[in-house]
This record gives C-alpha cells, sequence and structure tokens, in this order.
C-alpha cells in the first residue's frame, strides 16, 4: 500500500504540538514515515507566527527548534500556483496551493473554511477525526 500523502494545516500541527489527542496520533505516523506529510513555507511560517504568541509561552529558541522539528519530518514544497478559492480567509488558499504542489491524497484540518470544501482538486479535506475513523487501522494500538 502506498502511504498516503498529507498536508496538515497550522491548527492540527499546533493541537499535536501542545495538546495531542488524534493530532498527535497523526504526526506520529508522520514521524514513523507511515503517512507523508508536506508544508510550503507559507505554512511554516504560519505556525512559526502562532507559536510565538505569548498565550503559549514558548521562548524564541524553544519555537526555533519546534519549527525546525515539523521542517525535519516533513517535506517542503513550493508551490507554483496562486489561488483565490477561499474568499473569506485568504490564508486558506495556501493549503490549498500546498496540497495541490504535494499532490496531496489529503489536507488535515479543523478550519472550518477549508472542511466545508470536503474536497478540492480530488483532494479530500477531513478534520482529523474524520482521517483517523477513515483509516482506523493506522491508529491501532497508538
Amino acid at each position: 500500500m502506498t502511504r498516503h500523502r498529507i498536508v496538515l494545516d497550522t491548527n492540527v500541527l499546533i493541537s499535536a504540538i501542545l495538546f495531542g489527542g488524534k493530532p498527535r496520533k497523526i504526526l506520529e505516523l508522520v514521524i514513523s514515515g507511515s503517512i507523508e506529510c508536506f508544508l510550503s513555507i507559507a505554512i511554516l511560517e504560519e505556525l512559526k507566527n502562532v507559536l510565538y504568541r505569548p498565550k503559549f509561552g514558548f521562548s524564541p529558541e524553544v519555537c526555533l527548534q519546534l519549527i525546525e522539528e515539523v521542517r525535519g519530518i516533513c517535506s517542503i514544497v513550493t508551490p507554483s500556483l496562486y489561488l483565490d478559492v477561499i474568499s473569506a480567509d485568504p490564508d486558506d488558499n495556501r493549503v490549498l496551493e500546498c496540497a495541490m504542489e504535494a499532490k496531496a491524497d489529503f489536507i488535515v484540518s479543523g478550519d472550518p473554511h477549508l472542511l466545508m470544501l470536503c474536497e478540492f482538486e480530488h483532494i479530500q479535506i477531513v478534520s482529523p477525526a474524520g482521517y483517523v475513523e477513515k483509516f482506523p487501522q493506522f491508529f491501532v494500538d497508538r
């Protein structure tokens, strides 16, 4: 079976890092090499900006370390398309662009603007819980 190619939205990465649960289980599959995760510089920048928020209490050094760790387990793509599909939150278009460039099978997101699309250019858009429900065999003993 070929590995799934996924894009994890910033909110899923933050949840995986800070809170665990299904997002962390998915990230653990990325770390183990069971699924392949793709990100873009725009997604990494958004992750950095969120991690730097005072409410999380991370020092700049810890933020940079977390970014480097995420970067180390994900493949980085440079989107060649500029999309304007989601006007309500234009930053969400960066996730779609990344997924298109990566030829992803799934976008895993908690963002309602993305989730309401359900699918974009044959890329399924699912929540972390939805991804786990679709592939319970990946999450046995995790």
